[in-house]
């Protein structure tokens, strides 16, 4: 949500910073800029839109300098317009910013600082931020120096106006009387500064820095960095000046680029067979018949304490969590109580010291999720992340936990990380099983299905050309209905999220028993009904639901297991998806359920990666 980049040194600021920008477009937004600084001047260009029209309007202004930062916004406090796009600018222009996240209690300081005399040109609560680091500037006593500290007065009045700020902040900042330092500063909002030779760069994640160095420092929370082309200097709100870590920065350019794909979303369904084998690999032990992690930071006997987990999530990632309810329950016999993150973290549910607590999350910034785990720690329970970001905040912040290794995920719609985040929830549920019940031949078995599974995934990935077909035939549909029933119901939830999500098409995802109880008020020839039938338990169930469909004159697009000739002849269309055991059917199945939106938003014409109103991390409320 939102994007920031920046940079410092030889080269002109400007060419990174739009190519950073266009790396960050995944993020979400609706408006970008930039502010570069030179010879004791501060150029800005911004509009609202795409950077494609930030970059048109470059190319009539001249934006010099070898010192800016950049932004694209997702708004939050006024609408999309160029007066609300970043960057803002401070008093009567001595410095300039960009901003993540949200002031809690702009309006107080902003009818303030009114009072004194500044003037307001956007609706934003970013602005705000700007103008009280003027003032704290401005404020500061002539005779305020540091002949050993030349950025003294800078750092003296930034500080001075985060103390007074409450909620999210993701900061870079430039200052037309420090033209050779940026000040960056986060709370609750990423931020990673590269180190590169004689030069330094500065992003909201690590995806602008590819190609351009793979070492960085991660800012943490309450932190403050003061950058220069040669030198990192990072002060905590509490304890001073603290020593930083340089990181290896593990992504690749190729993977942040198209590579012949028309989509992100499209390259990152067909990276799935891949995906879910680095989610297994050096994870399964044949000789114990289980799962072995090395990150859970747990005792077997702690580990064999637990006696109920509470998956907490948001989104794609809930439902990925309510797929773990169903295999930890049924393969390890742990009671599991999937949450929704933003509301977890404001309740007060009675959890035993034996609860486990796994936050499950793609980007690792999530701030509800966030939120729900520091909730969870302060009151002494044991957290847990299932994360795709190696350094993210809810990485760190937990106490142990396991990376999906998904590599970066740029489509806004997630695939591939959701997949990778079933596999690793029937890896927990074999791992438990075997410290509990589970004997050694059924978990041999588990371990069979699962190294099967991304050859399935393969063959699954065949189904494109039908799901294009089909995709051509219901694209004009308004309304969809989603069913399955056991592991697969949470597929439909998860096939009808990605239909809304990249489509506009309201759909709505069911049990397929509850269909009756309501839903089927909804079917007529123009809403048809996705049902997940791969054969299980309740195969017959399923079908039946199917007859009760049909009966009613409602098309059905049904995904089966290969050869069922049953449905084929009962469903108008067929998606066919190889055998698999019962818990890794919604992997298999989530497959065709992703082409076909896919293939259905882009016949409507839309913008599949980066879907309007969207943003790929939401870091605030």
């Amino acid at each position: 949500m939102c994007g920031i980049v920046g940079y410092i040194g030889p080269d002109q600021a400007a060419d990174f910073l739009i190519a950073g920008l266009r790396r960050l477009e995944y993020r979400g937004y609706d408006s970008a800029g930039i502010v570069t600084a030179e010879r004791g001047s501060l150029t800005i260009a911004k509009s609202a839109g795409r950077v494609d029209d930030l970059a048109a309007l470059l190319k009539r202004t001249s934006v010099r300098g070898s010192l800016g930062v950049g932004h694209t916004r997702w708004a939050t406090h006024g609408p999309a317009t160029d007066e609300n796009a970043h960057p803002h600018v401070g008093g009567n222009g001595v410095l300039a910013l960009v901003h993540n996240g949200v002031i809690e209690n702009f309006r107080p300081i902003k009818e303030r600082l009114i009072s004194k005399g500044y003037e307001f040109r956007s609706a934003t609560d970013s602005e705000v931020v700007a103008h009280l680091i003027a003032d704290e500037l401005a404020m500061l006593p002539t005779s305020f120096d540091d002949a050993a500290d030349p950025y003294a007065p800078l750092i003296a009045a930034v500080q001075a106006a985060l103390a007074q700020l409450r909620g999210t902040y993701g900061l870079a900042i430039v200052f037309r009387d420090w033209p050779d330092v940026i000040v960056a500063a986060r709370l609750g909002s990423p931020l990673v500064i590269g180190v590169g030779d004689h030069e330094k760069y500065i992003a909201s994640d690590g995806s602008p820095l590819a190609g351009h160095t793979d070492q960085i420092v991660y800012l943490a929370d309450h932190e403050m960095a003061v950058v220069s082309a040669d030198a990192i200097r990072v002060i905590h709100r509490d304890q001073g000046d603290v020593e930083h870590d340089v990181k290896l920065l593990n992504i690749e350019s190729s993977d942040v680029e198209l590579g012949g794909f028309p989509h992100f979303m499209l390259k990152e369904i067909f990276e799935q067979p891949e995906t879910v084998r680095n989610a297994m690999r050096g994870r399964l032990d044949r000789d114990a018949a289980t799962a072995k992690f090395g990150g859970l930071n747990l005792t077997p006997q702690q580990l064999r304490s637990i006696d109920r987990f509470v998956l907490t999530a948001c989104g794609t990632s809930w439902h990925s969590a309510l797929v773990g309810e169903y295999m930890i329950e049924t393969l390890a016999r742990v009671p599991v109580e999937v949450e929704y993150a933003s509301e977890l973290r404001y309740r007060n549910p009675p959890l035993t010291p034996t609860t486990l607590l796994f936050a499950i999350t793609q980007s690792g910034e999530t701030i509800d999720t966030l939120a729900a785990l520091r909730e969870m720690k302060r009151k002494g329970h044991p957290t847990m992340a299932i994360c795709n970001v190696v350094g993210s905040t809810i990485a760190r912040e937990a106490d142990g936990g396991i990376y999906l290794h998904a590599g970066p995920e740029i489509g806004v719609a997630s695939t591939k990380a959701y997949t990778s985040q079933c596999v690793v929830m029937a890896l927990l549920a074999l791992h438990f099983g075997r410290l509990h019940h589970l004997s050694y031949e059924a978990g041999l078995r588990i371990i069979d299905d699962l190294e099967r599974l991304p050859s399935l995934v393969e063959r699954a990935l065949t189904t494109n050309a039908e799901c294009r077909r089909i995709a051509g035939k219901y694209a004009g549909c308004e309304n969809f209905l989603y069913l399955g029933r056991m592991y697969n119901f949470p597929t439909a939830l998860e096939g009808a999220l990605k239909l809304k999500e990249i489509s506009y098409v309201h759909a709505e995802g069911y049990p397929a028993a509850e269909m009756k109880h309501g839903p089927i008020a909804l079917v007529d020839e123009n809403t048809p009904s996705v049902f997940i039938v791969p054969r299980c338990g309740v195969y017959d169930k399923v079908v039946a639901n199917v007859e009760e469909i049909k009966a009613r004159g409602g098309p059905v697009i049904a995904v089966v297991e290969e050869g069922d000739r049953d449905l084929a002849e009962l469903a108008d269309d067929v998606l066919e998806i190889p055998a698999t055991a019962d818990f890794l059917q919604p992997i298999v199945a989530a497959i065709p359920l992703q082409l076909l939106a896919y293939h259905i938003a882009v016949l409507r014409g839309c913008d599949v990666d980066k879907p309007r109103n969207l943003a790929k991390s939401v870091t605030v409320e």
